[in-house]
């Protein structure tokens, strides 16, 4: 998970971790910087690894947390590069309030359905994306959704989406 170094949204990365951590999944959170970083409710989170520390080959998704501090990562290229090398090894790329938009800036959203806060709705429609409204929308291996509210919705939605990326790549392995 990937979160901003400062005003992350408290339930986008709470509530999506639990329901990650409760399909079995082990998460590691990243940001620009390791050590604590304080989310905008007054929650904390550990950065146990730097963006710069990210090997995509170890991890089945990326999950992009938002609030207020996701802008700070709209123009971060290491955060884009992930979300790129993500995609293009067909991992599942997942982005949750405001930070659609660095999806969008890396070019990951054009030609998909997508959603972001409804704030940031313009600015993916100019990058090619078909803006969905609000809620939790999945496309091939891409998952966005609009608010804290839909916090628990994303995190299953993630996994959903990762059993059927998982599946696709076996399939496609095994294909004779």
């Amino acid at each position: 998970m990937i979160i901003p170094p400062e005003r992350f949204q408290d339930e986008e990365l709470f509530y999506t971790r639990e329901e990650l951590e409760n399909a079995g999944y082990g998460i590691v959170i990243a940001s620009t910087r390791t050590g604590l970083c304080p989310g905008a409710r007054g929650g904390q989170a550990e950065a146990t690894i730097s963006l710069d520390e990210v090997r995509v080959d170890d991890y089945v998704a990326a999950v992009y947390v938002g609030g207020g501090g996701a802008k700070l990562l709209y123009h971060d290229s290491q955060a884009q590069a992930i979300a790129r090398d993500m995609d293009r090894q067909g991992k599942v790329v997942a982005a949750i309030c405001l930070a659609p938009v660095i999806l969008a800036n890396a070019g990951l959203l054009r030609g998909k359905n997508a959603t972001v806060a409804g704030t940031e709705a313009k600015t993916l429609t100019d990058q090619g994306a078909a803006y969905m409204g609000p809620g939790v929308f999945v496309d091939e291996n891409i998952v966005t959704a609009n608010a804290p509210k839909a916090s628990r919705l994303f995190g299953q939605r993630i996994h959903e989406a990762i059993c059927a990326t998982m599946a696709e790549q076996y399939r496609t392995s095994n294909a004779t």
